[in-house]
């Protein structure tokens, strides 16, 4: 006798799924103000914090793929927030920096922080809880291949 299927409310991967929607959801009016897609977003917040960075540290910071980064960066660059620029040494190593423009929207994206923040309802040490559960899925989750 075939097993019963597993109930959608018992998978955990759906609700992750399902929140991360939300959650991006949540960000694109706030991101809108900005100019800025989620992705962008997020390697705007890398850069300021603690560009200039290497594409490769960049990449693994951000847990994206140089497949995926790539475009991101060459839309920041065309929006003139970033440069890239080639190792003289190395061709095959680019340095992201932000511009002025760049540098000068970092202000702006407190008000990103801020209203999430408000949205998310969570007690700073929940916020942490939360955050460092994630974390440990997800390292476990890139361990299992």
């Amino acid at each position: 006798m075939p097993r019963p299927p597993i109930p959608l409310n018992a998978l955990l991967c759906l609700d992750l799924y399902a929140t991360s929607r939300a959650v991006i959801k949540a960000y694109r009016p706030l991101l809108d103000a900005l100019g800025l897609t989620y992705p962008q977003y997020l390697v705007m917040v890398a850069l300021w914090e603690a560009g200039p960075l290497g594409v490769k540290e960049l990449s693994e910071r951000l847990s994206l793929d140089s497949g995926t980064l790539s475009p991101l960066l060459k839309r920041l660059e065309a929006m003139k927030l970033v440069t890239r620029t080639r190792d003289t040494h190395d061709e095959r190593s680019v340095t992201i920096a932000l511009t002025e423009s760049g540098r000068a929207l970092q202000e702006k994206s407190y008000a990103v922080s801020e209203g999430i923040a408000c949205l998310f309802a969570l007690k700073p040490e929940d916020a942490r809880s939360l955050q460092t559960t994630l974390r440990e899925i997800s390292q476990r989750m890139d361990a299992a291949g």
